[in-house]
């Protein structure tokens, strides 16, 4: 974990937030010598993460019309 300065990190900003995305290393930002911010990478977005998934299923028959079946005691 990489710590820097609030005003080391104002100076250096964007290449800060480039390095924390490319190796997604966490940087703690410190004001007199505090920790105040943590920057992480960000998670993957669901979209990624079972994008094998993708074009695998089908959907079958009407998906919108009411079930056939009678649900019982959960009506």
């Amino acid at each position: 974990m990489k710590r820097m300065t609030a005003g080391s990190f104002k100076a250096h900003c964007l290449a800060v937030v480039d390095e924390v995305q490319t190796k997604r290393e966490t940087v703690v930002i410190t004001k007199r010598g505090k920790p105040v911010v943590k920057l992480v990478p960000a998670d993957k977005d669901a979209d990624e993460i079972y994008s094998f998934l993708r074009g695998k299923g089908a959907a079958t028959g009407d998906v919108i019309a009411p079930a056939i079946e009678d649900w019982g005691k959960l009506k």
